[in-house]
């Protein structure tokens, strides 16, 4: 993780219950497609478990310059956490700390965290009944108003909810289903990753010099 990196790009959550696979290799198969920045979710298991775990998704994400975020508060031996909502405050003091937000509220009360999620833009299989969801418009509000980068978090799984959150403001979008549930986890990253680049790439300008009158 290099000095001030936030999370960017395509962002994988896990959940090991929903996965196609053993969650490491899934892990892996989502990094060869490029993704470079995951959350180790996995609550339910013991510390000593999680913290294998992590170790493991560490060394798949050192090969190409990743990053593994823990959720919560104890970063099972990294440098990099994700807070609810409720808590704690104020967050640890950690290289790299993230916040669930959800509304205005949970924006104002931050103070020395690096990025928030923004969520649920979309509905979502994982929490069904989860929301109300913000809409690529409510995105938009709360990450102009946020006074951190955010993702967008929450039924987000096509190439065009990609495209509709980074056009609304978000550096990122973490996706839990469309790369977790994926058959094929490269070919989900690839696709989701090529089009999150096209969205923040600025299109050639079409002025010429040369042609006033």
């Amino acid at each position: 993780m290099s000095a001030g990196s936030v999370p960017s790009g395509v962002v994988l959550l896990t959940d090991r219950l929903v996965a196609s696979g053993p969650l490491d290799l899934v892990v892996a198969r989502a990094v060869a497609g490029g993704v470079r920045w995951v959350v180790l979710r996995e609550k339910d298991l013991p510390r000593a478990e999680r913290a294998a775990l992590a170790a493991d998704l560490r060394a798949i994400l050192a090969d190409v310059g990743g990053t593994l975020i823990v959720a919560g508060p104890d970063p099972l031996g990294g440098d990099a956490v994700h807070l609810p909502a409720a808590g704690p405050y104020p967050p640890p003091a950690h290289p790299l700390v993230g916040r669930s937000c959800h509304n205005q509220a949970e924006l104002d009360r931050l103070t020395t965290e690096h990025y928030v999620t923004l969520s649920p833009v979309h509905p979502t299989r994982t929490k069904p009944g989860y929301g109300p969801p913000l809409g690529v418009s409510g995105l938009r509000t709360l990450a102009r108003d946020s006074p951190v980068p955010v993702l967008a978090l929450g039924g987000v799984e096509t190439p065009e909810q990609v495209t509709a959150c980074v056009q609304a403001g978000a550096v990122g979008v973490a996706v839990l289903g469309g790369l977790i549930r994926a058959e094929n986890p490269t070919d989900a990253a690839v696709a989701l990753t090529r089009v999150f680049h096209e969205a923040v790439t600025p299109e050639p300008s079409t002025a010429t010099s040369g042609d006033q009158t």
